[in-house]
């Protein structure tokens, strides 16, 4: 019997769906997410709620594009019922799942829009103690998504054993993990992302990603930062994923470029002075469809050309895995602003373009 908010969650999680029709009724199902006006159940298509779990995350987690608010189903019950107690979050939950009731009372505990753990001082110290990520796991992870030659520049780093623990109740673990540092407008780190690792391969259904609940963890200040792959001039390119920009980095190498981390965050990225154009990699579902109209918009009253950027399958990096390197250079190339395909858009020379191939084929085997 879940005693606790984070087995509740998981329970929740697995009947998203279901949860939503419920609590979320004046909201409908729009592919994997379900999409209502915000967690208090007002009709409209700004909260967004993943019903499946993905590579983007869990089931039950949701995200407001509105107001970047995010959390998961215990939220949904709480906001919508008006409830205030976790004690009486928990028993309407039990209910709708049928549990039994609890025997004891629940410990109160903070059930609101999840909060970014550590400080802006334990993400500097964390990515000082990494190393680089030559030779490891986190590069042989990224090449296995198909993205051959990493041109990181030195926003990401490997910590063979970092802390991962699953909630309050159960033991820390250690995982090897890829931190990638987050940093404000004047580049200085305000936060770090952690990707935990798989020692032992790839498999298709984490992609690479450590046998955890949540394989990614940010911590610091997010709020306006990202993460940059190169220093912004005129032009940027600016998307959620870490492993979306790297794919697009790949073919567009001194393209400056930035991964906010998630669909609210990008909403949300400050705008370096001096740019004239922003390309948004949009992700292809209903969150990537709200932030490209609210970052266009935002780019567009700070007097900067906004165009999207959109992949043929889910994100980039699907598209460079699965579609491979050339059909992606390809779409790119009709959707780039002519100048900027002679200035960024450059093919591999044979020799690179032989070498990414045998490594390709190297990986498949890891």
């Amino acid at each position: 019997m879940p005693r606790d908010a984070s087995e509740l969650a998981r329970r929740l999680a697995r009947e998203a769906e279901a949860v939503c029709r419920h609590y979320l009724s004046n909201g409908k199902r729009a592919g994997r997410y379900w999409v209502v006006g915000d967690v208090r159940n007002t009709p409209g298509r700004s909260l967004f709620v993943r019903l499946q779990e993905s590579p983007k995350g869990p089931a039950g987690k949701w995200t407001d594009a509105a107001t970047g608010e995010h959390g998961d189903l215990l939220d949904v019950i709480r906001e919508s019922l008006a409830l205030r107690d976790f004690r009486e979050v928990a028993e309407e939950a039990r209910r709708f799942l049928k549990l039994p009731r609890s025997e004891r009372q629940p410990t109160p505990e903070r059930v609101g829009p999840a909060v970014l753990a550590g400080s802006q001082q334990a993400a500097r110290r964390l990515f000082a103690m990494s190393s680089p990520i030559d030779g490891t796991v986190v590069e042989a992870y990224l090449q296995r998504r198909g993205i051959a030659r990493i041109h990181h520049g030195g926003s990401l780093r490997f910590h063979p054993r970092c802390y991962y623990r699953p909630d309050d109740h159960l033991p820390t673990e250690t995982w090897p993990a890829m931190i990638a540092c987050v940093t404000n407008l004047a580049g200085r780190i305000s936060g770090v992302h952690r990707t935990w690792l798989d020692p032992d391969g790839f498999d298709r259904v984490r992609l690479g990603k450590a046998p955890v609940d949540t394989p990614r963890r940010a911590m610091g200040d997010l709020l306006g930062n990202a993460v940059r792959f190169g220093l912004a001039d005129d032009v940027l390119a600016a998307g959620e994923g870490i492993e979306t920009m790297l794919s697009l980095r790949y073919l567009l190498p001194s393209l400056p470029m930035t991964a906010a981390l998630s669909a609210n965050h990008l909403s949300a990225m400050l705008l370096p002075s001096g740019l004239r154009r922003l390309y948004i990699a949009r992700d292809a579902d209903a969150a990537g469809d709200a932030v490209q109209a609210n970052l266009t918009q935002r780019a567009e009253d700070a007097g900067v050309e906004a165009i999207a950027l959109s992949p043929r399958l889910g994100d980039f990096n699907e598209d460079l895995h699965i579609l491979g390197p050339e059909a992606l250079r390809a779409a790119l190339r009709l959707q780039l602003v002519p100048e900027d395909v002679v200035r960024f858009l450059h093919s591999l020379p044979p020799a690179a373009e032989k070498a990414d191939i045998v490594r390709s084929i190297a990986m498949d085997r890891w």
